[in-house]
């Protein structure tokens, strides 16, 4: 369910028409629905009885306005860099609602987590954790950790996004993640508070993470055989959604196959949607620019793929829908301007059938689309539009020319 619905062949956002926004801001724009990022967010926490806590997954859509939204309807925030961290304190979250995740830390970047007071640090190999140590006691605090488990399960998902197997560069392998925890239970300044899994993302079966539970949930009675108490598991996020014909399984199923397993571990759950909460609640709306006719049909439009890198980078499927919509459809190549032949978003499918000037809204955008875009061929990043029944607020600026030479000297 989203709230990108055509009213008399016009599609609105809300209540608002997606032309007036485009006649206002220019193409292409990012947009978003307030009441769809609410029902998702909502109908996601909503689904667990059990204590936990929903962390969105910063990295799908980082707008502090975004942030803000889930922080007001309860969340907090999984992230992945200190720039991620920085965004989520400037969008009023609580840092005790805070994961930081990720292979790579640097010392800065877990001195700023643990001056912030965050939750915890999800560790990914022992020399991550003697690097936390000595940050930890040079400032004199104690950092609260846990461990990311690899439990070598298979997500089925797209090999670029699957992070569970074993051949993933992610977490510590399971059956070697006990002298991980022995090791930190020496450390003064480490405070063991939970256990970490992450498998992948966009997944549409409950079962791998069924999967990955059942496996966390013996490694935790091993845990506390050791005599080493937990707290919290954090199994991640990967929920899919439906871009085409996929059909990923409700909230509801899903928090009550984990809540059965998690039945007698006396843990608080932690949870870290992304895509799930904001990918059907955005798009991209761009404008035809040209059409001709080669070896095949090209519609070429101005947004390109450093403004949505998924198509070019996974091959995935958006679906484009005409902003005035009319009857008719053709196969065509929707590219953009980039100078590669990898720059499409839409390939050797059905499209609407288009002339210079029409309105196209990119769909399913909301997730790894702003976040993911780039300056390639030096062209400024497209602005962000958050539309809130019926208004609309442009929640970040058009990039400028300048802008994008603001950090650079010639010597």
């Amino acid at each position: 369910m989203n709230h990108f619905q055509y009213k008399n062949d016009v599609l609105f956002c809300e209540e608002v028409p997606v032309a007036d926004i485009a006649a206002t801001v220019g193409t292409p724009f990012y947009l978003y629905s307030t009441a769809t990022l609410t029902r998702h967010f909502l109908a996601f926490d909503g689904a667990f009885t059990l204590p936990h806590i929903t962390c969105f997954a910063t990295k799908a859509c980082s707008n502090i306005a975004l942030l803000n939204l889930f922080s007001r309807l309860g969340g907090g925030a999984d992230i992945v860099s200190g720039g991620e961290l920085f965004r989520a304190l400037k969008a009023g979250i609580d840092p005790r609602k805070i994961v930081y995740s990720g292979v790579g830390k640097s010392e800065d970047e877990m001195r700023f987590a643990l001056e912030s007071n965050i939750l915890m640090l999800n560790v990914e190999s022992h020399q991550e954790l003697e690097t936390l140590q000595q940050v930890a006691a040079a400032l004199g605090v104690t950092a609260p950790v846990s461990f990311r488990v690899n439990p070598d399960v298979d997500p089925k998902t797209h090999a670029y996004i699957s992070t569970g197997l074993a051949k993933n560069k992610f977490g510590i392998p399971i059956q070697d993640a006990l002298d991980s925890y022995l090791a930190a239970r020496e450390m003064k300044n480490i405070e063991i508070i939970g256990v970490s899994c992450h498998i992948g993302s966009q997944l549409t079966d409950v079962s791998p993470f069924v999967e990955s539970l059942q496996k966390v949930k013996l490694f935790v009675e091993r845990l506390r055989q050791a005599g080493i108490s937990i707290s919290f598991v954090d199994l991640g996020g990967g929920v899919g959604i439906r871009y085409s014909d996929e059909e990923p399984p409700l909230p509801a199923a899903y928090a009550a196959a984990l809540e059965r397993e998690m039945n007698g571990l006396d843990c608080t759950l932690i949870l870290e949607p992304g895509r799930v909460i904001v990918g059907n609640a955005g798009i991209l709306v761009t404008k035809v620019l040209y059409t001709k006719q080669g070896g095949k049909k090209f519609v070429i439009v101005d947004a390109g793929m450093n403004d949505l890198a998924r198509p070019s980078l996974y091959d995935a499927h958006h679906a484009i829908r005409p902003v005035i919509r009319g009857n008719d459809e053709e196969l065509a190549d929707v590219v953009g301007p980039i100078c590669e032949s990898g720059d499409f978003l839409s390939r050797g499918k059905k499209v609407p059938v288009c002339r210079r000037g029409d309105l196209l809204a990119v769909m399913s955008a909301g997730a790894y689309g702003f976040s993911m875009s780039s300056n390639y061929n030096s062209r400024p990043r497209v602005p962000e539009v958050l539309v809130d029944g019926e208004s609309f607020h442009v929640i970040r600026q058009r990039e400028t020319y300048e802008g994008l030479i603001a950090g650079e000297r010639i010597p």
